[in-house]
């Protein structure tokens, strides 16, 4: 009996758990407080904070060849899961900033600077191009990209670019505003934009449509994102599938979810994440989105300096793809500066920008590296 005791107790997860595992067990529990608690991307720090849990638990070898989560990983490893997830995006986003105000383009595009710095710096550090293109895409401030990105050029870094990745998109309101008060002045602040042209249904139908031949036929790598972001806003926006608009938007959005943050956070086991490269893959990721939000303010005081003060250079900040976040926080700091400041559909131009921008900036190096 003693011996069937001792047996049982040895086959427990007790008696098989390392001090890292332990280590793990409570980062996953932190992310779950902030993402619980303080409410920072819960509908995606949730499910991998606790995928992080499941996979550093003794011997569930829920990643092993046969478990639940090595399953449901493989729309992950096939790239299924980050263009589904756009494909929710297209139908929840509205172009129509964008279309009204195209100028913005430039200031997506000056967001993802901090990317291709950030590749640069990775490299010079001892880092792949592999893995360098991985670690620079998360100053996009976008998630499914990130995770698209790493899943094909270092799956084995996949854990930690992800959770870096989503944890400075939850902290947008955090550290972006001392970057964008530091690079402008308060007149420079205080800017109020005039307001909008209405942009037509068929401006609506085209522009998508137009977006992704263009930048197909230019950048085939970046199809995957690109077209089903495209995809999901024509459902939106044609107005004779407005079923498959709300399927995008809600059913399919949310299992893919569930299943892209389990899976994603169950990459992030001990062996592979308890390493000096996880802390300077988190480091970098802070320094690509910091540069890519100055990126877009600078951007955004020349556009200001162009057109005699006619554009707010705190929109520029939205250039990165966290949407609809970067622009509400552009929103903020502009009202800051004036109570008569309404910069949140302005800066719905660069934010939307931004995303394309980060689909184009992975499709780059997708096709180089």
């Amino acid at each position: 009996m003693l011996i069937q005791l001792l047996d049982f107790l040895g086959s427990t997860g007790f008696a098989n758990l390392e001090v890292t595992q332990i280590i793990m067990i409570v980062i996953a529990l932190f992310l779950l407080y902030l993402g619980i608690a303080k409410q920072y991307e819960p509908l995606l720090l949730v499910p991998i904070s606790f995928g992080m849990l499941l996979v550093n638990l003794p011997l569930g070898a829920l990643m092993d060849p046969g478990g639940l989560l090595y399953y449901l990983y493989q729309g992950v490893e096939l790239g299924i899961y980050p263009p589904l997830i756009f494909l929710g995006v297209g139908a929840l986003t509205d172009f129509g900033p964008l279309i009204s105000n195209p100028m913005t383009l430039l200031l997506g595009a000056a967001a993802q600077f901090g990317i291709f710095v950030t590749f640069l710096g990775a490299m010079l550090l001892g880092f792949t191009p592999q893995q360098a293109g991985s670690i620079g895409i998360i100053g996009g401030a976008d998630g499914p990209t990130a995770i698209f990105v790493t899943s094909k050029l270092a799956p084995d870094l996949l854990g930690a670019i992800a959770i870096a990745a989503y944890s400075y998109m939850a902290l947008v309101p955090i550290i972006q505003p001392p970057i964008m008060k530091a690079l402008t002045t308060k007149k420079e602040r205080e800017i109020v934009m005039q307001q909008l042209r209405p942009v037509s249904k068929t401006e609506r139908i085209i522009f998508p449509i137009i977006v992704i031949i263009l930048t197909g036929l230019f950048l085939p790598d970046a199809i995957p994102l690109l077209g089903m972001l495209m995809f999901g806003n024509l459902l939106r926006e044609c107005g004779v599938t407005e079923r498959l608009s709300k399927a995008a938007q809600n059913e399919l959005n949310n299992i893919v979810v569930i299943f892209l943050g389990l899976t994603v956070g169950a990459k992030a086991s001990a062996e592979y994440f308890l390493t000096p490269q996880t802390i300077m893959i988190v480091i970098l990721g802070l320094i690509a989105f910091s540069i890519g939000t100055a990126g877009g303010v600078l951007m955004g005081k020349l556009m200001c300096k162009l057109t005699n003060g006619k554009v707010n250079p705190l929109i520029g900040s939205a250039g990165v793809s966290a949407v609809p976040m970067a622009a509400r926080v552009s929103q903020v700091v502009g009202k800051q500066a004036n109570p008569n400041n309404y910069l949140l559909m302005h800066a719905m131009g660069p934010n939307v920008a931004g995303v394309i921008g980060s689909a184009v900036a992975a499709g780059v190096f997708l096709s180089l590296l």
